[in-house]
């Protein structure tokens, strides 16, 4: 049966209006003059799954590399899995054995940062964490040559940070790969308060070379991406406090467009990512708002998701298909009672509008700030990061779709509701009472 022809047009329009946030994600505000480096030889630091994937993504367009991990055992463990993935690819038909063994010719392996010494561009891909990444960053200051450009893979820590324990802090760039690296388009290109034009636009061409959408970004805790995922995240988590389960919210997201709900995300990635991190902050986190600490409690209970057969669903053995289990689901309930929260039916309405409008509200403030140049450099990271559906055109066009008056209006109730994560961001406000759209910004 054919869809509505109405929501065909609207389709296309969305669809359209991510090819052109494609295209316009290319320009940045350098002077003409400002020119990419050439990169003939990368060198990448951390041999785990991320380092891994970006080194795949490197010689794929012909640029060789420098593998470094600080042991050989985890060396040779990353290098067997770059085989396994190519061997993977030989096995669907996307790879032939020449092409395999071509590939793995450009990586070379090693132990020694100071291997890194000819490497134009040098991107670190160690685990999240500010002083391991300072003390790499520390010794490529006294290995890599004058003029190398020193890339940092972080998903949301200040790069200013990275860049000060350097005498080179024009040379530091943010570079935020999505995993698995060698398969996934988006690449933000954060530029740090120091750094120089010519890195950015550098990383920006390289990105491209890549075959990735680059997306220019200022530093903010979670840059983009994950500044809005934060507010996504949140609610989904609130609203299964609130009367919810984890289904209805994920069945919710399905309908929307969504590929995976949330929940079955979490279980496929680990409910355990991010754990210690949360776990240090909780210590000293404001007191003056909301928090949601289920996931926590669900990896102190063992429940991690796919890996260890339960978190959010169950699964069978041998099996990803998420099934509802009424052991988290009682558990769920008896949380809401002991923190006081009177459980209710939440409509599939609901559900979609408070996880997209927290990101909605984000957004603004992003735009308002100048983290982000443009609302479509927004729906392009979400459409190409997130699994935002491109059919939506991207969470920004949605609400322009939508209205931002009736965004607003829909924010301010929350925010009476709800308090501290729902005040509704300057931008957002002003544009509503105006009539005005993100896309005229």
């Amino acid at each position: 049966m054919n869809a509505p022809a109405e929501l065909t047009l609207q389709e296309n329009a969305a669809l359209a209006h991510v090819k052109a946030a494609e295209k316009a994600a290319a320009k940045i505000p350098v002077g003409v003059d400002v020119k990419p480096l050439e990169i003939r030889q990368a060198a990448v630091i951390g041999a785990g799954t991320m380092g891994g994937g970006i080194a795949m993504a490197l010689v794929a367009a012909g640029i060789p590399v420098v593998l470094v991990d600080a042991n050989d055992e985890g060396l040779q463990r990353g290098l067997r899995r770059i085989r396994d993935n190519y061997d993977g690819s030989i096995k669907r038909g996307k790879l032939d054995e020449a092409m395999r063994d071509q590939r793995m010719a450009l990586i070379t392996g090693t132990t020694a940062i100071a291997d890194v010494k000819d490497a134009d561009i040098i991107i670190e891909a160690v685990f999240e964490d500010l002083g391991l990444k300072q003390g790499i960053f520390r010794e490529l200051d006294q290995h890599a040559r004058t003029g190398a450009i020193l890339a940092t893979n972080t998903s949301g820590l200040d790069i200013d940070e990275i860049a000060g324990v350097t005498k080179r802090p024009q040379d530091v760039v943010g570079a935020h790969f999505f995993s698995p690296a060698h398969v996934m388009r988006l690449l933000e290109v954060v530029q740090a308060d120091k750094t120089s034009d010519e890195a950015v636009v550098t990383l920006m061409e390289l990105g491209r070379r890549m075959g990735k959408v680059s997306v220019y970004a200022k530093v903010y805790p979670g840059f983009i991406g994950n500044a809005l995922f934060r507010n996504y995240n949140r609610e989904a988590h609130f609203l299964v406090e609130d009367g919810a389960l984890p289904h209805e919210v994920d069945a919710a997201l399905k309908d929307f467009g969504y590929a995976m709900g949330i929940f079955a995300v979490h279980d496929m990635a680990g409910n355990d990512v991010g754990y210690q991190t949360r776990k240090a902050q909780m210590a000293t986190r404001p007191t003056d708002r909301r928090w949601n600490d289920l996931i926590m409690k669900l990896t102190e209970m063992g429940r991690l998701g796919q890996k260890s057969g339960k978190g959010w669903y169950r699964y069978e053995a041998g099996d990803r298909t998420p099934h509802r289990d009424p052991e988290v689901e009682r558990y769920i309930v008896e949380e809401s009672a002991r923190m006081g929260i009177t459980r209710r039916p939440i409509s599939q309405e609901e559900i979609i509008k408070r996880c997209m409008y927290g990101m909605i509200n984000e957004g603004a403030k992003l735009l308002e700030q100048g983290i982000a140049l443009r609302a479509s450099d927004i729906d392009i990271v979400y459409v190409t990061g997130y699994g935002f559906p491109a059919r939506k055109g991207g969470p920004m066009y949605y609400a322009d779709q939508i209205g931002l008056a009736n965004v607003c209006a829909d924010i301010k109730r929350l925010y009476e509701e709800y308090g501290y994560w729902w005040k509704p961001a300057p931008l957002l406000a002003k544009l509503a009472a105006e009539n005005g759209r993100f896309a005229d910004l």
